[in-house]
């Protein structure tokens, strides 16, 4: 991905001096969130990572669909209706009129949003002959992992108002995928005039969405500037300005929340809530979260191609203890790659319960009596599934000491970070997921055999009965057989331990006491709404 190294990060629009040189507010109408990282790409398409999604998809865009808090089930936005065909292979959705793309300095948008947006958001990632879809690296992973540029089969536009898809078999979550970060909408028009003037590269760099804000301007690892929509179809939007202040550290976090130079910081430290709470300036939320943490064992990599090997250092690990260290109230282990309360979640799995003892065995049986070197890879920053990185590497690698095993702790850059997963780079990884649909098949999916290919799947991972059990799942529509395929299928991902499943965390955010109507919910932040008080 050659986004960040892209001109883009260097430009500047005029007039718009929001921030101070230290970053203090100095606009009434202007709302900052201190956000963990900078966006690998203003294409929600094109990446994977939170503070991407939060920073593109959950600002400049709109779905088709979005997520009910209340059961996770979709519900209208963009389309206000669908209908499926009895075989389950054709899906119609009619959509929202008098919806309106924001405009920028490249482009004004001369009609509304229609279905030719629709077809060309899919035909990008589906089609390599769209001219669109190599445009900034050209890398759909949850597109092509979800296995979409297989079941889509033909999208067409049936009127302005309507759009059908035709699949090539059954999928129990189809409609609900189209809620996910990726399915945000693309301006068909503003591609075809960049595409006309030879800078298709400005549809991710500059992009035109639905959403509440339109993007004004981006100092890479510093700051992002949005301007409120003026036309937004869900009414008017409560601040005018939007910045995100690019801030990696969470003790800076906090200390400019405590400043009033953020209003909202995500993932707060455990360490840091008895702080928070005595603020009367400040207030801190948590919601359940659908999340799981976990180690992923580079399995195409020796000795982590070796069974014995992944199930040895599984034993090795005090989950317990690094819950309590570092979650304290905020989490609780996890034995599967599915979280609690999630259909086709398996409370029966086996545990790799702590016993430095079993590990050692295991270690003679794979002929590594006397241990071995490896390295583990700490995320850089602080997601509700892993609140310090940093703290629980160095709880691993102190265990995997007492076996014999010597672990060096790396970490990169986000971006770097992420791209290094993708090629394969690690040996061991620490990583996780939210979930972006409810569904069972978004977290199962992350171990599917195309998953190795694109760089989704961490642990390069391909057992083909797993898979075989996850692609009947995605095609049953009743529940309790959906449910049964996944409790096998994580039955395998038990005895073959690719993950070493560590925690589910609860989300917490913190903002300040003045601030009213910023949601996070299972669809992910939405600032249309907040406002200072």
């Amino acid at each position: 991905m050659t986004f960040l190294k892209h001109p883009i990060a260097a430009l500047v629009l005029a007039g718009c001096g929001l921030l101070s040189a230290g970053g203090a507010l100095a606009a009434s109408d202007a709302l900052v969130y201190c956000t963990v990282a900078s966006p690998e790409s203003f294409n929600p398409q094109l990446s994977s990572s939170g503070p991407t999604f939060i920073a593109t998809s959950q600002v400049l865009y709109n779905r088709l669909v979005t997520l009910r808090e209340s059961d996770k089930t979709p519900a209208p936005s963009l389309a206000t209706e669908w209908s499926v065909s009895p075989d389950g292979k054709t899906y119609t959705f009619t959509l929202r009129q008098g919806v309106k793309f924001n405009s920028n300095k490249y482009f004004t948008p001369t009609r509304d949003f229609n279905a030719e947006d629709v077809v060309f958001t899919v035909m990008r990632q589906k089609d390599p002959a769209n001219p669109y879809h190599k445009v900034s690296g050209g890398n759909y992973e949850y597109f092509t992992d979800m296995g979409l540029d297989k079941l889509i089969t033909k999208v067409e536009a049936v009127d302005e108002h309507h759009v059908r898809f035709k699949l090539s078999q059954p999928n129990a979550a189809f409609v609900a995928d189209w809620a996910m970060d990726f399915a945000s909408i693309l301006s068909a028009e503003y591609a075809d005039a960049m595409l006309k003037k030879g800078t298709p590269e400005y549809v991710d760099n500059w992009p035109i969405g639905t959403g509440p804000f339109a993007l004004q301007q981006y100092k890479q690892d510093s700051l992002i500037r949005y301007i409120a929509n003026p036309h937004y179809w869900q009414g008017e939007v409560a601040s005018k300005h939007l910045i995100f202040s690019i801030t990696p550290d969470p003790q800076t976090r906090l200390a400019k929340l405590k400043t009033n130079e953020c209003q909202i910081i995500p993932a707060p430290l455990p360490e840091q809530f008895a702080a928070i709470k005595a603020d009367g300036n400040l207030q801190l939320h948590d919601i359940t979260g659908l999340n799981v943490g976990y180690l992923a064992f580079n399995t195409q990599k020796k000795p982590f191609d070796n069974l014995l090997v992944r199930q040895a250092l599984s034993y090795a690990v005090d989950k317990k203890a690094i819950v309590a260290a570092v979650f304290k109230d905020s989490g609780t282990p996890a034995n599967s790659l599915l979280p609690p309360g999630m259909l086709g979640y398996n409370d029966k799995l086996p545990e790799y319960a702590y016993d430095p003892q079993k590990a050692r065995e295991l270690l003679k049986q794979a002929g590594l009596e006397q241990g071995f070197e490896t390295d583990i890879w700490s995320m850089p920053v602080q997601r509700p599934y892993n609140p310090n990185s940093k703290r629980i590497a160095e709880m691993i690698q102190s265990d995997w000491a007492k076996v014999g095993v010597k672990a060096k702790i790396v970490t990169w850059e986000w971006g770097q970070y992420l791209a290094g997963l993708r090629k394969g780079e690690q040996q061991s990884a620490l990583y996780g997921w939210v979930s972006d649909n409810g569904d069972p098949d978004n977290f199962a999916t992350l171990l599917g055999c195309a998953g190795v290919q694109s760089g989704a799947n961490v642990a390069r991972w391909c057992d083909k009965d797993y898979d075989r059990l996850i692609q009947q799942a995605i095609q049953e529509n009743q529940p309790q057989a959906r449910a049964k395929l996944y409790q096998q299928a994580q039955v395998i991902f038990a005895k073959q331990a690719p993950w070493l499943p560590l925690a589910t965390g609860k989300v917490f955010y913190a903002t300040r006491s003045n601030l009213s109507g910023y949601v996070v919910d299972v669809n992910g932040s939405d600032f249309a709404k907040a406002k200072l008080n």
